[in-house]
């Protein structure tokens, strides 16, 4: 759900398996391609839940990523 919903998502049957979705979601957001791919040999191994692995990264992405401040002064 959303930052300020009041609805509440029901927990993930695995905690493990969506922090892990999490650090997924947080790697691929940062161009991190050696944990992106270490994450998923993990996930390949099939001893993770995948619901709860993609209920942990849609909560990572659902977060809207922050713009950073511009600067007015032209580089010369």
């Amino acid at each position: 759900m959303g930052l300020f919903s009041r609805k509440q998502d029901p927990a993930p049957a695995d905690p493990a398996a969506a922090e892990l979705g999490r650090e997924y979601a947080i790697a691929k957001r940062h161009g991190d391609r050696k944990k992106v791919n270490q994450i998923a040999r993990q996930l390949g191994n099939g001893t993770t839940d995948r619901e709860s692995f993609e209920a942990g990264r849609r909560a990572y992405d659902d977060i809207p990523p922050i713009d950073p401040p511009r600067r007015n002064r032209r580089r010369r």
